[in-house]
């Protein structure tokens, strides 16, 4: 029995600009990988999640929509146009039900975002931690959560942050274990303990 040989993948990776890809790019560069995002202009991949991860965004998002008013929805992994160099992708957004214009939409503008949340995977945690949240916070998106893995038992804790409309930074207003209980962008009371993710 003899080996295979070796191939080179047989995709080739688009060739950046020299100035970087743009929002537009992010939307026509044919064959790439779904959830890709866009910062600083270069095309971010992403790795497979961790079940805790989906299990978060799926708990999160079934408090919201228990609870979030009728001009307001609540919508998972959608692009949110930052700027024309930046595209990321929230695993949780809040935006305005007008800017839910159709189910072949693709993307929100940040003046439709009232909440972004980032849900820390281990690739991408400089991002979810640092890079994402400033970006947020300088395109005027009011609300930001981050969530993370606390404790033994890997429970979720959100950490609340609001935007300070003079610094264009956000502070942190909550750090929650149990419950996540807040009145912006309106009144939320979620249980995010084990039991409530397990029951999932």
């Amino acid at each position: 029995m003899t080996a295979e040989p070796f191939t080179a993948h047989s995709s080739r990776w688009p060739v950046p600009p020299q100035d970087g890809y743009t929002v537009d790019d992010l939307f026509t560069l044919p064959d790439l990988p779904p959830h890709t995002e866009l910062l600083d202009g270069s095309l971010v991949f992403l790795s497979p999640q961790r079940r805790f991860h989906a299990k978060t965004i799926d708990l999160l998002m079934n408090g919201l929509r228990a609870t979030i008013p009728g001009g307001l929805k609540a919508e998972h992994e959608m692009t949110v146009v930052l700027d024309r160099r930046n595209g990321p992708e929230p695993d949780i957004s809040v935006v305005r039900a007008a800017a839910a214009t159709g189910l072949e939409q693709t993307r929100f503008q940040a003046a439709d975002v009232l909440l972004a949340v980032e849900v820390v995977s281990p690739d991408s945690e400089a991002r979810d931690r640092d890079a994402k949240p400033q970006k947020y916070a300088a395109a005027g998106i009011p609300n930001f959560w981050l969530v993370d893995v606390a404790g033994t038992d890997q429970h979720p804790v959100v950490r609340v942050y609001e935007l300070d409309p003079l610094s264009k930074a956000y502070a942190l207003t909550g750090i929650h274990h149990d419950r996540l209980k807040t009145g912006v962008p309106f009144p939320i009371d979620i249980d995010i303990t084990l039991d409530a993710l397990d029951r999932l």
